[in-house]
């Protein structure tokens, strides 16, 4: 079955860059909707960034453009979350997600309930 399994979390000082990486197994990754969504304690699940498997069309938060970018490897079959110009607001444990479908109705891709494998989660601090 589809698993999912970040890797690259830790700490970093403001103004540093992190690249959290998800390794998928059990289906190509180019058939799969990739997300990354993040949460802080005490707060709900956020999103993040995006990628559709039939278009290829990536989607940022607005927190995160510019900053971040994200990236799909198809020969390894992982998704990479490209992590500069960090600030402490950044700081959450990351998930990395999944849908089967492609989602043409770009809002859906927002939602945690879209997607239908996650990973365990990752911790991203940012301080000095």
């Amino acid at each position: 079955q589809v698993q999912l399994v970040e890797s690259g979390g830790g700490w970093v000082q403001p103004g540093g860059s992190l690249r959290l990486s998800c390794v998928v197994s059990g289906r190509a990754i180019n058939g799969l909707t990739m997300a990354w969504f993040r949460q802080a304690p005490g707060k709900e699940r956020d999103f993040v960034a995006a990628k559709r498997w039939n278009t290829g069309s990536t989607h940022f938060d607005n927190s995160v453009k510019g900053r971040f970018t994200i990236s799909r490897d198809n020969a390894q079959n992982t998704f990479s979350l490209q992590m500069n110009a960090l600030k402490p607001e950044d700081t959450a444990v990351y998930y990395c997600a999944a849908s089967q479908n492609g989602h043409p109705i770009v809002s859906v891709l927002f939602t945690p309930g879209t997607y239908d494998y996650w990973g365990q989660g990752t911790q991203v601090t940012v301080s000095s």
